[in-house]
């Protein structure tokens, strides 16, 4: 993204708040984007909109090529776009690569699936022809975080547009480049240009737009406070919303499992993008009978993500979103152990300019601590322990949360069970890091949200599902009830 780019896009409007973007690993501005009016939002919804009528006519091969080339393009700059990711919101490059490598990944899926995902389904109801049939509903809006900021926003654009749905984007306002180079991506593969906009609109702006008669669904990745703003404005003009909300995830750690191959799975759950996740691992519940020996096991592989410079191919742990959200982490790991949380590993702000944080790791963790009771979005390993099986799985469910969940187990068939039916959660892995993928639904329950992405479930999630039935004329007066 040029700054001729930038200019061009403000050039006619003045007034506009500037965002200024800030590199969290040395503390220092970055480029200067501008905000847009909520008349400029307005005014792309409605562009969307007529867009869209005519993109929902277009053949599914038609939008294929479309999406398969923004995979192309993806990949073809990657490296500038890990770098982007790099110097808004501190991701190592080395995990931006791989981040536009799934989105890619994520295009080709969509263009190779959709069609046979939104085929009509026949149905026998006993006489005549009866189908479901799957048809676009309209503009989506997108209101996305920054720690993913290429995926989350990917993951819901690729079906969306795939469907025949038009989008707009209201991604975070620390991340304006990746936000209007997403779009680049998406315009140069052909998706028409008024029917995917990026609008750099302020959080309290947002309402409105929900709000307005061009706009016929959200979907939100974000907070539990951000749901349920969105939720509320969704709710009260009736229109859908799909949301993936915070997350606490508890990983189950039996007695039967081999604890230092567990210890890793655990470290690199907690681990995923600098522990700024909502599907990282964050409470482990280890049984006491290996507690003592799970200890320092996940220590030691926490040991192994040393903080360094995230343009460097040998680095593990890159700096924290910003220096606000490094602060509200300590906080959280200092009263925890002012409320008796025992601590193994780091735990200290490192004398340097930039929002670092070592990994680190809490033991005696329990209620009333907030590393036991919060969301804690940063590479802070709490240890909870257990005294059996259905003890862990009872301070698993005990969360406000139900995103991701895992279960460490030597046993498949016991791990399996448990993963199935007993964890709360939107999604259950059995001795290996929950994980987003495109063939798979992805969403949470409880306070982690509704609505699933990703597989046939996502891409139906925009779609007017539809019941019909077609039979010929009768003319001896039959009526049905409802």
């Amino acid at each position: 993204m040029t700054d001729q780019t930038i200019v061009e896009r403000d050039a006619t409007t003045e007034a506009r708040k500037a965002l200024q973007t800030v590199n969290p690993a040395t503390g220092e501005p970055g480029k200067t984007y501008h905000e847009h009016k909520l008349a400029d939002a307005k005014a792309a919804a409605a562009a969307s909109h007529r867009a869209y009528l005519t993109w929902r006519k277009t053949s599914f091969a038609e939008r294929a090529a479309v999406i398969r080339k923004a995979g192309e393009i993806l990949r073809r700059r990657r490296d500038e776009f890990a770098a982007l990711m790099t110097e808004e919101m501190g991701k190592t490059l080395s995990d931006g690569r791989a981040e536009v490598e799934k989105c890619a990944g994520h295009c080709d899926w969509f263009a190779d699936h959709a069609e046979s995902y939104l085929a009509n389904e026949r149905v026998d109801i006993g006489g005549g022809e009866a189908f479901v049939t799957f048809n676009p509903i309209g503009v989506v809006l997108a209101v996305m975080p920054w720690n993913f900021p290429f995926w989350q926003v990917f993951r819901f654009a690729a079906p969306a547009l795939m469907a025949g749905n038009g989008a707009l984007l209201k991604h975070a306002s620390n991340v304006p480049g990746c936000a209007l180079a997403i779009e680049e991506v998406l315009h140069e593969a052909g998706v028409p240009r008024a029917l995917f906009r990026t609008v750099l609109l302020p959080s309290s702006e947002i309402k409105p737009l929900i709000e307005d008669e061009h706009v016929a669904a959200v979907t939100l990745t974000g907070s539990v406070g951000a749901g349920k703003s969105v939720a509320t404005a969704a709710g009260g003009v009736l229109k859908k919303c799909v949301l993936e909300l915070g997350g606490s995830d508890a990983y189950v750690v039996l007695e039967d499992a081999d604890i230092e191959t567990a210890a890793k799975v655990c470290a690199t759950a907690r681990m995923v993008n600098g522990g700024q996740s909502c599907i990282a691992g964050k409470r482990f519940i280890v049984v006491r009978s290996v507690l003592k020996k799970f200890e320092p096991a996940i220590v030691e592989a926490m040991r192994a993500y040393d903080m360094g410079d995230p343009r460097d191919e040998t680095t593990k742990l890159g700096p924290m979103v910003s220096v606000k959200a490094r602060d509200e982490i300590h906080n959280q790991v200092e009263r925890s152990i002012a409320n008796g949380a025992r601590l193994l590993l780091g735990g200290n702000i490192p004398d340097r300019a930039g929002a670092w944080y070592p990994a680190t790791v809490l033991a005696d963790v329990r209620e009333g601590q907030p590393a036991h009771d919060e969301e804690v979005f940063g590479p802070v390993a709490a240890i909870i322990a257990a005294d059996d099986e259905a003890d862990a799985i009872r301070i698993a469910n005990d969360s406000e949360f139900g995103l991701g969940s895992g279960v460490l187990t030597g046993d498949l068939d016991r791990g399996r069970r448990i993963a199935a039916h007993e964890l709360e959660a939107g999604m259950s892995f059995v001795n290996e890091n929950v994980r987003s993928d495109s063939r798979m639904p992805f969403g949470g329950v409880k306070h982690s949200g509704y609505g699933r992405e990703c597989a046939s479930f996502g891409i139906r999630e925009f779609t007017n599902i539809k019941s019909v039935h077609v039979s010929e004329l009768k003319h001896d007066g039959e009526s049905t009830t409802e």
